[in-house]
């Protein structure tokens, strides 16, 4: 009985190699490129700025850093999912619930200080783990398809916040469909001024270093990591199958709804109806370029806020518009699916 989880990570005698990911990289380029030159007609500006934009200050190249933060936490959740042979695809529920939950505990403790704004953001990541982790329990209760249980909860999740955000909760002192603004105690401090980077930044490094010893220096991790390789192999060492087909899903959920309280407190300061729609499908975009290996995350989130930021750059100063990302995000999206590609310079060897 082969675990299904086998069609998706590295067969473990084979050398890995960079190409891969080098080529969907050179691709999705080469894409901009093109599409600049049939849809610009002044491509050699839109290029200028899609290309040199996100760098060429240090207000966008700030705003870029930002982006990728709730990128690596998503990144993040994927992969330990992955890893745990169990598939997420919640995370747009996830992180918009977390995000919610932070919001509304952070104007309810808004008078304890340093423990309301941790207490909020755990608050945020147990949503998040809850709501992931309910699927995983449906998976071992029942066998049920976690593909399918977490993309339906996360569309009740994103309309069930929509109508308390849009309202009962509503600001009524702003024209924007949000919630009211935390507390400015609770607020991350700025890096890089004038940008939205906010220190929110050190929070998700601490986060991939965490994961990493996480799934490689403990004894949970290893287990983890030997049940998505081969469940019934894992059954026979002794390792309780019930227990990591939950686990893994709770701490996915828990990241995206961390990254969910991270934009909340380093950048909307509320809940903006829907501001988080595309995150947790980029997020598992970031995990399968990375191949669900934490470090990698870090990388791959900055090249898909590259790719945000610079089609915005291109859309303010030239003739484009901001719509060319979603075609290359979605081109990056065919790309990583495809085995042929990612397996590209990997060499099984005998052991």
């Amino acid at each position: 009985m082969v675990n299904r989880s086998d069609k998706i990570h590295t067969h473990p005698y084979m050398l890995r190699s960079a190409i891969g990911p080098l080529v969907i990289f050179s691709l999705a380029l080469v894409s901009i490129i093109i599409l600049s030159l049939l849809l610009s007609k002044t491509p050699g500006r839109t290029l200028h700025y899609f290309f040199l934009g996100p760098v060429q200050s240090t207000y966008y190249f700030g705003n870029m850093l930002n982006t990728a933060i709730p990128l690596i936490f998503g990144g993040l959740g994927i992969s330990l999912a992955m890893r745990g042979g169990s598939f997420n695809l919640g995370g747009e529920g996830q992180i918009y619930a977390g995000a919610f939950v932070t919001t509304m505990s952070a104007l309810t403790f808004s008078t304890w200080g340093i423990v309301g704004a941790i207490f909020s953001l755990i608050l945020g990541a147990v949503i998040g783990g809850l709501l992931s982790g309910f699927s995983g329990f449906l998976r071992m209760k029942w066998n049920t398809n976690e593909l399918i249980t977490t993309f339906l909860v996360s569309n009740m999740v994103i309309l069930v916040v929509n109508y308390f955000v849009a309202g009962p909760l509503k600001n009524p002192e702003t024209n924007l469909i949000a919630t009211k603004k935390i507390p400015e105690s609770f607020q991350f401090s700025r890096i890089l001024e004038p940008s939205n980077l906010s220190s929110g930044l050190y929070l998700a490094l601490i986060a991939v270093v965490l994961v990493q010893l996480y799934l490689y220096k403990t004894k949970s991790g290893y287990e983890l990591r030997m049940f998505g390789l081969n469940a019934m192999f894992a059954r026979y060492g002794g390792i309780q199958a019930g227990w990591y087909q939950v686990w893994p899903m709770v701490l996915s959920g828990a990241l995206y709804g961390l990254g969910g309280g991270m934009v909340i407190f380093g950048t909307y300061f509320a809940t903006v109806k829907e501001f988080s729609a595309g995150m947790g499908w980029n997020g598992l975009a970031v995990a399968l370029i990375a191949r669900f290996q934490p470090v990698a995350v870090i990388p791959a989130a900055l090249f898909f806020a590259y790719i945000e930021s610079g089609a915005r750059n291109a859309m303010l100063h030239s003739d484009v518009t901001f719509e060319i990302a979603s075609i290359v995000q979605a081109l990056v999206f065919f790309l990583v699916t495809s085995s042929v590609l990612q397996q590209l310079g990997t060499k099984r060897v005998r052991l």
